[in-house]
């Protein structure tokens, strides 16, 4: 069965986190060189395989004693807020190499490898783990995670520069971190409190 609380609880932690990354941008870059339904077809994709990998990562981390997975829930969590507060801003991204035309297939494909190397072991790849060791519930931490990560590739290819230009990117990231921070909290005090 699907919970819409976790979903939703997801959403908004993978959403904030996802919003100020690298992935983003990249997804806006491309975004303005090439049809947008292209380039979202393969941004989309390579999402759901991160998304399949870290929550079979979370899944494993269940098979534990439940305080010990809150316990590293709960720190993996204070580092992600660490990683998300003391990031640098690096606004040299590089250009992704530009198809030879706009096929389908090319920008779509281009848009996948882009974010499938660039998102692997990521923040919001790590943190979907975290999550679905958290919540023990694959199906519902998985939707959420896809949807965040669909939701902000969206945005930025679409309309991503227009956004930054309203909300400081750096208010993003505070607001992520915070609510990482109040999740490992959480963690940390059911891994000790009986």
């Amino acid at each position: 069965m699907i919970s819409l609380t976790v979903i939703g609880v997801v959403f908004g932690v993978v959403f904030l986190a996802e919003l100020p990354d690298k992935t983003a941008l990249a997804g806006l870059m491309l975004g303005t060189r090439y049809r947008a339904s292209y380039v979202f077809a393969g941004v989309a994709a390579a999402f759901l395989v991160h998304v399949a990998l870290a929550v079979a990562a979370g899944s494993v981390l269940t098979l534990l004693p439940h305080r010990l997975v809150q316990g590293i829930v709960g720190v993996l969590f204070l580092v992600g807020a660490g990683l998300l507060l003391f990031k640098k801003d690096d606004e040299d991204e590089g250009e992704a190499r530009r198809p030879a035309d706009q096929s389908f297939w090319k920008v779509a494909g281009s848009g996948f490898m882009l974010i499938l190397v660039a998102e692997f072991g990521d923040l919001t790849q790590i943190m979907t783990a975290n999550l679905a060791a958290r919540y023990d519930d694959p199906l519902s931490v998985g939707v959420g995670a896809v949807l965040a990560l669909w939701a902000v590739a969206g945005l930025g290819i679409v309309g991503g520069r227009t956004l930054m230009k309203y909300i400081p990117l750096r208010l993003i990231t505070r607001v992520a971190a915070l609510l990482m921070l109040a999740l490992a909290a959480f963690s940390l005090f059911e891994a000790v409190v009986p």
